[in-house]
């Protein structure tokens, strides 16, 4: 390879590891070019999947500030790089490895931080962020219908208590001031009876 399609492959490289989110390294020994196709439209949504010369990658990543990767680009590699949703892309990469097992996952980077393969395996088992967002969601909702049931509820049974006193009144008529009247007389004879 000619020293400027050297430079040129190893500056698209770097651009890659700067402009995904991760980047998980994986070697494809045995893998035939029809299953690293699937391999590559299974994940296509969230990441690109690129097979790498070593050498190279080893230059793009010290150029691009990634460590993640130092003393693993050994044996035919392939990086399959983020820009999406990492845990779906770590899904994905888990479920083929798990249909081709001549498929390793070596290790990755996330945000910046390295991961070994186990780190991206627990990765996969996570729910999709569209799940997680989708039950954050269904807990507000819950929470402000709750919220809305216990300020409505003092203001319901105040409104019952109202009606029932309407309709109390209704029936038995209003309550006059003459009846108060007369059992304080009643009671003033009775005590005054008390006294004779």
């Amino acid at each position: 390879m000619a020293t400027a399609a050297k430079d040129a492959a190893i500056a698209e490289l770097a651009d890659n590891f700067r402009n995904s989110d991760a980047a998980v390294l994986t070697e494809y020994r045995g893998l035939t070019v029809a299953q690293i196709t699937d391999l590559r439209n299974s994940i296509r949504e969230h990441a690109t999947y690129s097979v790498v010369k070593n050498t190279l990658t080893a230059r793009a990543a010290a150029e691009a500030g990634v460590t993640a990767f130092d003393g693993q680009l050994q044996g035919p590699s392939a990086i399959a790089f983020v820009t999406g949703d990492p845990v779906e892309t770590a899904k994905k990469l888990r479920d083929f490895a798990k249909a081709n097992p001549i498929l390793v996952i070596k290790g990755g980077v996330l945000d910046g931080k390295a991961m070994s393969a186990e780190e991206i395996n627990k990765l996969a088992d996570l729910e999709s962020r569209e799940t997680l967002l989708a039950k954050l969601a269904g807990g507000f909702q819950a929470s402000l219908s709750q919220a809305v049931y216990l300020f409505a509820a003092p203001l319901s049974q105040s409104a019952r208590a109202i009606e029932a006193l309407r309709a109390k009144v209704e029936t038995e008529g209003p309550v006059s001031d003459a009846a108060p009247a007369a059992e304080e007389a009643t009671a003033d004879v009775a005590e005054g009876g008390d006294e004779a």
